[in-house]
């Protein structure tokens, strides 16, 4: 029995590291590689964008005491 949780104890601290998945998300080759970090970071901007959009964020405060255009002159 004291083996066995040896064991145990064992292979999980050695696979504690190891957590997340075991094929890489992007590719080896470093221009292709750059070209998908590009296109991630594009993507969590475009959420971004949508998230403020949704909640309005972007567009000037109603509550402001001066006038603001928002357009384009």
């Amino acid at each position: 029995m004291r083996r066995q949780l040896g064991w145990l104890l064992l292979v999980a601290c050695t696979a504690m590291p190891l957590v997340g998945c075991a094929i890489p998300i992007y590719s080896a080759k470093p221009s292709r590689r750059a070209q998908q970090l590009i296109y991630t970071s594009d993507n969590f901007r475009a959420i971004l964008q949508e998230w403020e959009r949704f909640w309005f964020l972007d567009q000037p405060d109603h509550m402001t005491p001066y006038r603001v255009h928002g357009g384009v002159i």
